[in-house]
Formats: C-alpha cells, sequence, structure tokens
C-alpha cells in the first residue's frame, strides 16, 4: 500500500500516538479523517495539519456516533484505505482496595466498552468501507492496525480492566485477518510500552527516569513517531498480516 495518496482513519487522533499517525500520512502525502472526543484539540490539529486533515467529534463507545463518523469519513476523503485504533482510557483500580473497596464495575465495564467494543465497531464500519475498494495488484483493499498494550501481556497490579481489554484486541488480531482475508485486508496489531504521550501526563522527573530504565535499548521512552513509523512500514510490507507486535525496546514489565 502506498501511503502518498492513501485515506486513513485514526481514532485518538488528536493526541499521542493517534496524533503521530495522522501527521505522518499528512506528511507522507496521504489523507486522513481524524476521530477523537468532543473535548479534544481535534479541531485546532486537523487545521494545523491542512486541507489533507478532516476532524469527526467521536465518542467510539457509542454505536450510533461511530456510524455516522465512519461514514464521514469515507464521503469527505472518498474512501479508506487504513484504518487505526488508538483511542483508549487507561483507568487503574484493584479488584480489592488495601481498604475493602470492590473494583468499580462501572469502570471494569466503561473501559471494555471504550478500549475493545469501540475498536472493534469502528474497524467493523471501516472494513465495510473498504470492501468498496479498488483492489491492488495483489488483491489488497485495506490495513486495520489496532493498538494494544503491553499490559495484554504482562499486565500489573491495578491493571485488571486495561489489559483485559487490551488482551481482546490482541487476542482477535489473527481471526480479524482471516475473517477480512477475502476482502483483500489485513489487520495487525500494536503492543507499545512505555510511550512518552498523554498517559504520563504530570509523570514527575524521578518517575519518568525509572520508567525510562526500564527499557533494554534504547534508553529512551516510545514516541508517537516511534508508533507511526511502524504503521507506515505495515502499509509498505503487504506480507506481514495477522500478527502482535510489541514496540517497547525489550521491556518486560
Amino acid at each position: 500500500m502506498r501511503i502518498t495518496d492513501a485515506v486513513g482513519l485514526v481514532t485518538g487522533g488528536a493526541s499521542g500516538l493517534g496524533a503521530g499517525t495522522a501527521r505522518m500520512l499528512v506528511e507522507r502525502g496521504g489523507r486522513v479523517g481524524i476521530l477523537d472526543l468532543p473535548s479534544s484539540d481535534g479541531e485546532s490539529f486537523a487545521a494545523e495539519l491542512g486541507d489533507a486533515a478532516f476532524f469527526v467529534p467521536t465518542d467510539v463507545s457509542d454505536e450510533g456516533q461511530v456510524e455516522k463518523a465512519v461514514a464521514a469519513v469515507a464521503e469527505h476523503l472518498g474512501r479508506i484505505d487504513v484504518c487505526v485504533n488508538a483511542a483508549g482510557i487507561s483507568p487503574a483500580a484493584r479488584v480489592l482496595s488495601r481498604k475493602g473497596d470492590l473494583h468499580p464495575l462501572d469502570v471494569f465495564r466503561r473501559t471494555l466498552e471504550v478500549n475493545l467494543v469501540g475498536t472493534f465497531d469502528v474497524l467493523r464500519h471501516a472494513v465495510a468501507a473498504m470492501s468498496r475498494n479498488e483492489p491492488g495488484p495483489d488483491g489488497e483493499r485495506g490495513l486495520i492496525v489496532n493498538v494494544s498494550s503491553a499490559a495484554a501481556l504482562e499486565g500489573q497490579a491495578g491493571q485488571a480492566a486495561y489489559s483485559a481489554s487490551k488482551g481482546g484486541i490482541a487476542a482477535m488480531t489473527l481471526p480479524l485477518a482471516r475473517d477480512l482475508a477475502i476482502w483483500g485486508i489485513r489487520v495487525m496489531t500494536v503492543c507499545p510500552g512505555i510511550m512518552d504521550t498523554g498517559m504520563l501526563a504530570g509523570t514527575d522527573e524521578k518517575r519518568r527516569a525509572a520508567l525510562t530504565d526500564l527499557h533494554v535499548f534504547p534508553k529512551r521512552l516510545g514516541r508517537p513517531a516511534d508508533f507511526a513509523h511502524l504503521v507506515a512500514a505495515f502499509m509498505e510490507n503487504e506480507l506481514i498480516n495477522g500478527e502482535v507486535v510489541r514496540l517497547d525496546a525489550a521491556t518486560r514489565l
């Protein structure tokens, strides 16, 4: 898949990994539909990227909003070639706190609704749009890139909800690739490690240094540009399919 002239749909596209991907697409000659919450910086970020970017305020846990948003991107930009699902939340709570409080069930449910169900809902509408694309030389019509997490594999205390949601994303990668093969649509999942995004906002320098030290090499936090570069590699190498890839500098939590 050529990045030049490609059309992307990116959830969580106003910040962090999503914003890095949206910027990469535009800088390399593509166009992008950015989906993020109305309270996000999506409008100003899309304006910064110029005419090649288009913002649609969307809560990915709302089925009606998702359907309309994906349709709006496909109509405004003509088609969808790649869908990157980077929207997510990361609440922390123990199953039973030291004070004896139970993990709030609504927090667990909300995490699954946004991270797992929201990802699936967006991709199912995106692949419907991709199925209408003219196939490439080898029959390719599109690419899905979902964002899981190292926590899907090595979740820490307090991450039961987050790990469950991200583990589900990783687990459905191969079944999705098999489902969508008849349409020429590939599916990849990325498990980022410790990334320097909004999820680390407010972290003091001592804690940031400790997190950085967990990286085997290179000794730095991951950047949105690192993630975007991996998405670009997926786009350009169509033999990559149905795989979960760690992006974590060999970190093991």
